[in-house]
């Protein structure tokens, strides 16, 4: 039995910090595990940018109220999920997300969530568990499941070594180039015919 975990932010939906850099101004806020490994390190340091700039979790909803997914992304999701199940393993925000799942069709998503106080201000953030996505498919290996992987960021690659088939999907030359073992694509056409040659 098998079940693909793709990861959400630059493979079915843009980026919602560099969206959100991209409309408060703030340049510094588009740096996204494409850039930074350590995502504890990455988060601390978003939520210090943001108590500095006084913006809190509506600023932040209110920007990704008008994201839509990437172009082809639920079609892809659509085809996908009338062969196989699918969940979607993400370093986001429960806070974050609904709003894009709603436009996904309401897929399968594992993510964390967001401390928020009184005054809308994002006081801190809880992991759902450690390394995530990597616990996440070892458990499903236990339970029976094999594993297909997709993602385009560092805090995907363990997934993705650690499943039966794993790909990069629009993903950065520096990590391609650092793991040429992984086959990667641009397009959905060829990720969905690739995951369909192991399903």
């Amino acid at each position: 039995m098998n079940v693909v975990c793709l990861d959400m932010e630059g493979v079915l939906v843009p980026e919602i910090w560099i969206a959100f850099a991209q409309a408060s101004g703030i340049p510094e806020l588009k740096r996204t595990t494409r850039d930074e490994p350590d995502y504890d390190k990455l988060m601390t340091w978003r939520l210090g940018v943001l108590k500095e700039h006084g913006l809190g979790l509506k600023e932040i909803q209110e920007v990704i109220s008008t994201i839509d997914p990437l172009p082809g992304a639920k079609e892809f999701l659509d085809k996908l999920r009338a062969q196989t199940q699918v969940i979607i393993l993400s370093d986001t925000f429960e806070q974050f997300a609904k709003p894009l799942m709603a436009k996904l069709g309401w897929p399968t998503l594992f993510c964390n969530t967001l401390k928020v106080g009184p005054d809308g201000a994002i006081t801190g953030y809880q992991m759902r568990c450690e390394k995530s996505k990597l616990t996440t498919v070892k458990a499903l290996q236990s339970c029976g499941f094999d594993t297909i992987a997709a993602g385009d960021s560092f805090n995907d690659l363990g997934m993705i070594q650690a499943s039966k088939a794993g790909f990069l999907f629009k993903s950065t030359d520096a990590i391609k180039a650092a793991h040429p073992e992984l086959p990667a694509f641009e397009e959905f056409d060829e990720l969905l015919s690739a995951i369909e040659d192991v399903l």
